[in-house]
């Protein structure tokens, strides 16, 4: 039997200071899928194709379609200029099958969500990309706290700060949702919170 390897998250959590929306995923895939050194790497997920959907109306606007790559500094600046941070609910990792799937992800230490937040004082707003992010982070949440249906939020208090919880559909292409449809899930969510 091969020892398991525990992983430790290999990106700097994304916090502009202006963040009003901090997105969780579960854990980023294994290197080998990288396109670059962000979140969301994987050039076959569709995260940055439904962001370039919603706010310009392209879904190749965050795309290097010529190399197949993503234009991560128009990433970052736009997350920058909108208030939007990014990290995922796990900190450390085994992966039983050592492929991206979240369901053969064993979580090993979530990540401190306080330690986040701290960072970012007007950050009232927290959605969870997928299903294993959402079970994940509910181990942060106080006692009581339900856990919100896809593509709906529900209420909060974490650190005597209200929280509202949104809960979104993956961007993993594995995930049987049409892209339209994914899109029109964050839509709402972007609305609810300002940035639309």
């Amino acid at each position: 039997m091969t020892e398991s390897i525990i992983e430790t998250h290999p990106l700097q959590p994304f916090l502009p200071k202006n963040a009003k929306l901090l997105m969780l995923g579960s854990f980023p895939p294994p290197k080998t899928r990288w396109k670059m050194d962000f979140y969301y790497p994987n050039y076959h997920n569709d995260m940055w194709r439904i962001f370039g959907l919603i706010f310009f109306q392209d879904k190749d606007y965050f795309l290097d379609l010529p190399n197949k790559n993503f234009k991560e500094q128009k990433i970052r600046d736009f997350l920058n200029e909108k208030g939007i941070a990014i990290f995922d609910t796990a900190y450390q990792v085994i992966r039983l099958k050592g492929n991206a799937s979240d369901k053969f992800l064993q979580i090993e230490t979530p990540t401190d969500l306080k330690l986040l937040l701290d960072q970012m004082p007007e950050c009232t707003n927290i959605m969870t990309t997928g299903d294993k992010a959402t079970d994940t982070l509910m181990l942060s949440m106080p006692e009581g706290t339900n856990k919100p249906q896809m593509g709906h939020a529900v209420q909060t208090t974490f650190d005597q700060r209200a929280i509202t919880l949104y809960r979104m559909p993956s961007s993993s292409r594995a995930y049987p949702l049409a892209l339209d449809l994914k899109a029109e899930a964050y839509q709402n969510l972007f609305k609810e919170v300002g940035f639309l």
